[in-house]
């Protein structure tokens, strides 16, 4: 880049008289419009006067204002709570900056710097034609204004501020050289991670100098100037490479990067944390992150919290910060480290956060608390809600048999929890046993719209980044819409939105607006941002009473909190079709103080205790919960939750929907069939061959009024195996589609790459709904018969045949064990992420196609299946039904395949499968 030292000015030139077509022009004009010309001319020349004054008397500071760390005080606001500010800064010379990396910030922020006097009125309207017209672009500040900016000013958006920081602009054009402003202006922005100066930028995203940074990577930090936390990779992968590719075009569009480099280069490898600057720890460095992203959205920028030393004073209570943090740890103490928890507490009076934690890993680290869940069964009281503002009431009668099948789930049938039943069920009741089908039914009655619209106006936020919020995504059943699943808490929320629509429950249905900041000062004591939400009624105060004394039996009958009365609800997101939780809930209120807690994992998966409970949510969520409003409100005087108002009717309605002629008494919850109940381990006595030997007789025996079937089992923890029949051959129908996704894994891996996005829907959606259209795009993918015949072959199978029409493929349970096998040998032709990938698919079918092998597993076992059905013309409509799968625990993992046909339907097919299953386990005790 050549040196400019500034705009230089023009050759005298005469002046010459004015055209004689435009003197002649211009004496044409009416005498109004001449008049109106030359008062334009004078309202111009004395703009431009005064605006020359007004450069003339603003004084250029003779040096920047040193960053200053800004101060967080709790709620009382006199105890610190963390001190934040830049914490790693080193200036640079603009020669030590290769010139890539500066072209990289031209580019990004001021493109014509070279060519402007420090305020670029052609760069003001290209900003408000782009942010107008394309919502992106450019900022209106040139380089020289932004530096301006962060070293003279403050960063509050007011014309008076604007006005004086073009002139400020002007005067440092005048005192400094084009190099020297560039040199400066690098040296003061804010990267984020604390970086303060493009030598700490280099230091926080790369680990190097500034001076071996590539251009490619001085469009990362060039990127961050935007939004330096959002722009943070590790923050918003996304939008990062979204601005990074932005900058790069722009270099392009200027000849410093040839055509096509922004779709060509890969993103720099950038630093997952800050390589240098130190940050506040501890739960309070996502309450410092929190508090910065607030301010910047009530328009202070993360630059003036981190360096203009202002005085903010949280809405962060010190007691029940300490309560939270001490429950949570005690609550966490020697349990499995992968364990996550999050709690929230929101004031309902007024909608201040007073207790908050995410994580402790301290500020830049995932925020739990942010993170959108599954909210389970805590979604149930929203359901009350909206049902009472239709007419009914919590007194209404419901029909909490389980299983049931409703409209919405598409013939899955719905159970309760430990398969409870409660035939004829108050919805108060309901609530406290946290049944499933009775408020599905409310849902499906008044329609999962006017849940979503309550949640909303409770607190739910419209959207989580670009999704909607409460509605089915891409390769759900009806994406863009919401289910009556809702109910069941499908649809994820974060807890502190869900700690939001608690409170204004806990307030009598007014929501204020959940903040952390109370007010900040600046350092000279100006006072520079005030919090001033505004209550919004948005349920009846009746219905909130009533929701409250529900969910005070829900109290009553998990736990009371000492000193203080409560409401709440559980809530416990299953994971697969196993009976552990990946997601367990605890949300709920006292008088004074709304808190929520979660407890999950990093990744999605089974939560359990170090003794191997499975975690749900009135287990440790409850607890912390239940200890930290205890702890938090220890010394706050006692005060009483309202009664119930009893809004709305007594519905009946649903109770249509019990068999004929049932009778039972209402209001009675009592435990329905079980898992494993068709095993009885007692007939496993004896040798292993005397078990064979039992078994062969009473399947013979089985067989004479079953029909035709075949099985064979494996034992992977003892190695021994059974068959009966198990060389027979038979069609697959569905259970094929496992061979085809281990196929597919297969090519995928031949190919050096995972599956795609649309190849992994597409095989989610063929083993999880059994999909057949997608079984039949992944047959082509695959090679079709050949194809399926060589990954056969690769897998082991010696005995499948595959045929045109992947249904017809005829194979055995030898084979089919054979295929499970490889799902789960480490020596398998499958790499461990494949294996990992199927047998996930394989645990997480749908619930209408969970029977099969899974009759003969125990609870707490993990079941991996596929099942396939179908009825055959040349069987005379008879039915085939096969069940391949795996039974795992830490005690058990049993592989099992039952093939059979000749059914009279397809219920009498399946019932044939679970029963020959359960009598293997029954008589080889496995």
């Amino acid at each position: 880049m050549t040196e400019d030292a500034g705009p230089q000015p023009a050759p005298h030139r005469r002046r010459l008289p004015l055209p004689r077509w435009w003197r002649s022009s211009i004496a044409v004009l009416p005498r109004w419009c001449r008049r109106t010309i030359a008062l334009l001319a004078l309202v111009v020349t004395a703009i431009g006067v005064g605006a020359a004054g007004y450069v003339a008397s603003v004084d250029l500071p003779p040096d920047p204002v040193p960053p200053q760390a800004s101060v967080l005080f709790y709620r009382d606001g006199r105890t610190v709570l963390a001190r934040i500010g830049t914490t790693d800064r080193t200036d640079v010379r603009l020669d030590q900056v290769p010139e890539a990396v500066q072209q990289a910030f031209l580019a990004a922020e001021d493109r014509g710097f070279y060519d402007h006097s420090g305020v670029s009125a052609k760069g003001v309207l290209r900003a408000l034609w782009t942010n107008v017209v394309h919502d992106d672009g450019q900022g209106a500040s040139t380089i020289t204004q932004q530096y301006v900016r962060n070293a003279y000013l403050t960063q509050d958006r007011t014309v008076s501020r604007k006005a004086r920081e073009m002139a400020l602009a002007l005067k440092v054009e005048h005192r400094f050289s084009k190099d020297e402003i560039l040199q400066r202006y690098l040296n003061t922005i804010y990267f984020g991670r604390g970086a303060y100066g493009i030598q700490a930028g280099a230091h926080a995203y790369f680990g190097t100098t500034v001076d071996q940074l590539t251009g490619f990577q001085g469009a990362v930090l060039a990127s961050l100037i935007k939004d330096p936390t959002r722009g943070d990779p590790a923050v918003d992968a996304e939008w990062a490479r979204t601005r990074w590719k932005w900058v790069l075009r722009a270099m392009t569009a200027q000849g410093w990067l040839p055509a096509g480099a922004a779709e060509q280069t890969p993103y720099p490898a950038v630093a997952k944390e800050s390589v240098t600057a130190g940050s506040v720890g501890g739960s309070a460095g996502l309450i410092a992150d929190r508090v910065e992203d607030e301010l910047a959205a009530s328009g202070i920028p993360r630059q003036q919290v981190r360096t203009g030393g202002l005085r903010i004073t949280t809405t962060i209570d010190d007691v029940a910060q300490s309560a939270a943090t001490d429950a949570i740890s005690v609550g966490l103490r020697g349990q499995p480290k992968e364990l996550r928890v999050a709690l929230v507490a929101v004031d309902p009076a007024d909608g201040g956060v007073r207790a908050y934690y995410g994580g402790d890993r301290g500020r830049g680290y995932f925020d739990d608390a942010q993170a959108a869940r599954p909210p389970a069964s805590t979604f149930k009281p929203v359901v009350l809600a909206a049902a009472e503002e239709r007419g009914i009431g919590f007194a209404s009668l419901y029909n909490g048999s389980s299983p049931r099948e409703f409209a919405d789930r598409r013939g899955v049938p719905l159970y309760n929890q430990r398969n409870l039943q409660c035939p004829v069920c108050p919805l108060d009741l309901a609530m406290v046993h946290s049944l499933n089908t009775p408020f599905y039914a409310v849902a499906e009655q008044i329609g999962p719209d006017a849940v979503r619209r309550l949640a909303r106006k409770l607190g739910v936020p419209e959207r989580y980044g670009e999704q909607r919020t409460m509605v089915d995504q891409p390769g759900d059943p009806a994406p863009g819409r919401t289910r009556s699943d809702i109910a069941l808490g499908r649809y994820p929320v974060a807890p502190a939105d869900l700690a939001t629509l608690y409170a204004t429950l806990a307030d009598g249905g007014q929501r204020r607006e959940r903040h952390f900041v109370d007010t900040v000062f600046t350092a000279e004591g100006a006072e520079l941002h005030r919090f001033a939400g505004k209550a919004q009624r948005v349920l009846s105060g009746a219905v909130a009473a009533d929701v409250q004394a529900v969910l005070a039996k829900v109290v009553a009958r998990d736990g009371e909190v000492a000193g203080t009365q409560a409401a709440a609800k559980t809530g416990s997101q299953q994971w697969g079709d196993t009976t552990d939780s990946s997601d367990a809930w605890t949300a709920g209120w006292a008088p004074g103080l709304a808190a929520v807690t979660w407890v999950g994992r990093d990744r999605p998966g089974p939560i359990r205790e170090r003794t191997g409970k499975a975690i749900n949510g009135d287990g440790m969520p409850y607890r912390i919960w239940q200890s930290f409003l205890a702890a938090a409100l220890r010394d706050q005087p006692t005060r009483a939750v309202a009664g119930p108002a009893h809004v709305g009717r007594r519905e009946t309605a649903d109770l249509k929907t019990l068999a004929p002629g049932f009778k039972g008494s209402p209001a009675t919850v009592y435990p329905g069939p079980q898992q494993g109940d068709l095993v009885d381990l007692a007939l496993a006595t004896g040798s292993w061959s005397q078990r064979t030997d039992r078994l062969d007789r009473a399947l013979d025996k089985y067989a004479g009024a079953a029909g035709e079937f075949s099985v064979a089992v494996v034992d992977r923890k003892t190695g021994r195996r059974y068959a009966y029949h198990g060389g027979r051959e038979q069609e697959t129908a569905s259970i094929v589609k496992v061979e085809l996704l281990a196929a597919l894994l297969l090519k995928a891996q031949d190919q050096g790459r995972g599956l795609s996005s649309s190849e992994r829907a597409r095989v989610t959606k063929m083993i999880r709904a059994s999909d057949n259209t997608a079984a039949t795009k992944v047959y082509a993918a695959v090679g079709g018969t050949a194809g399926l015949r060589e990954a056969g072959e690769r897998l082991g199978l010696t005995s499948t045949d595959p045929a045109t029409s992947w249904g017809f493929t005829r194979t055995t349970a030898d084979d089919q064990l054979r295929l499970v096998a490889a799902l789960t040998d480490p020596q398998s032709p499958l790499t461990e992420p494949s294996r990992d990938l199927a047998l996930q698919l394989m645990s997480s079918v749908n619930a209408d196609q969970n029977w099969g092998v899974s009759a003969a597993a125990f609870a707490g076992e993990r079941v991996s299946l596929k099942n396939g059905w179908t009825s055959r013309s040349a069987e005379q409509g008879r039915w085939i039904v096969n069940s391949i799968g795996r039974i795992s625990d830490d005690d058990t993992d049993t592989a099992v395949a039952v093939l059979s046909h000749g059914h009279g339907d397809k219920q009498r097919g399946v019932d044939v499968v679970e029963q020959v299953t359960a009598l293997t386990r029954s008589y080889l005790g496995w």
